[in-house]
């Protein structure tokens, strides 16, 4: 991934034992790509030529069954481009021995939660499954996606990219730790992975999985069931230091955005490195658990190495 003008672009690049010929005809022509591209491409073959996005397998009741874009780039056998929204893809075969090279680029759009850095990996992780099902087709084979496929890619991409990591700012008096992280499921589904059926209330201690050991939560200061959740953490005389708080809103397409903050006075800066490291892992835990794989113990080791890196970089 690199960022131009502000949009995460996407880059992959694969090698195929087939002619130019073959793999041009399986990346342009719609009967071909509907065996690996996510949706159904209807336009004329021509630069300026509209195109209508069909999702066949999409729940008919959803109002967005279709989105459009406009062929940008139409060289037979180099090069194919299209925009998609607000997004552009290309595609360019290169010659490469008996066989060809394609280089794969999706510039999103930006903006919003379906083109902004945070859902990169997202994309990522299903562009991957989507050209290994174009080399399937290729060589004739049948590709299985059975089994936490995505999830291992979109957790390798989420580090490849640095999408795990936090942010720290001045703010205030003190400090604001900040993450964001996408996930394909519902804000209801995250929630009842945070809760383990234990409902937060007002007043009251967080469910134990909104924290992590490295500091003391106090008390339930905001909630909004599935939306907002905010509780005090204490300092070293037993006083509310902070606050932790998390946001979770229903993004585009699909899934949740969340966001977790948290709030640390300019007295306690040596709690930072450490809030950094533990906040990532325990998001790093959660987006495991909410597709099957529970990390149980916690990863201590994991939190220190991150804990000395983030220390080395504030330092």
């Amino acid at each position: 991934m690199q960022i131009t003008d502000g949009r995460p672009v996407l880059r992959f690049e694969r090698r195929f034992a087939h002619p130019r010929q073959t793999v041009w005809r399986a990346i342009t022509d719609p009967a071909e790509m509907r065996h690996w591209f996510p949706a159904v491409l209807h336009a004329e073959q021509r630069v300026g030529a509209p195109i209508r996005f069909v999702f066949e397998d999409a729940d008919p009741d959803e109002e967005a069954l279709h989105e459009d874009g406009e062929i940008l780039e139409l060289d037979p056998l180099k090069v194919f481009s299209f925009s998609w929204d607000d997004s552009v893809l290309r595609f360019e075969l290169l010659p490469d021995g008996p066989g060809c090279r394609l280089v794969f680029t999706h510039a999103l759009g930006g903006s919003g939660t379906w083109g902004d850095r945070a859902s990169a990996a997202r994309q990522a992780a299903g562009w991957h499954g989507c050209l290994r099902a174009l080399d399937a087709r290729l060589d004739g084979r049948t590709e299985s996606f059975e089994g936490t496929w995505w999830f291992a890619l979109a957790e390798q991409y989420i580090e490849d990219f640095g999408l795990a990591e936090g942010t720290v700012t001045e703010g205030g008096d003190g400090y604001v730790v900040r993450f964001e992280r996408d996930f394909v499921q519902s804000p209801e589904e995250v929630w009842g992975f945070l809760t383990e059926g234990d409902e937060p209330a007002l007043g009251q201690a967080p469910p134990i999985t909104f924290t992590h050991g490295y500091q003391t939560p106090g008390t339930v200061t905001a909630l909004e069931p599935a939306r907002v959740l905010e509780y005090t953490w204490l300092g070293g005389d037993g006083a509310p230091a902070g606050r932790v708080r998390y946001d979770l809103a229903v993004q585009d397409p699909i899934g949740c955005r969340m966001v977790v903050t948290q709030t640390v006075p300019a007295d306690a800066a040596d709690v930072v490195p450490v809030a950094l490291a533990a906040g990532q892992v325990l998001l790093e835990v959660l987006f495991a658990a909410v597709h099957g794989d529970v990390r149980c113990p916690w990863p201590e080791e994991r939190t220190e190495e991150l804990r000395r890196g983030y220390a080395a970089r504030l330092a």
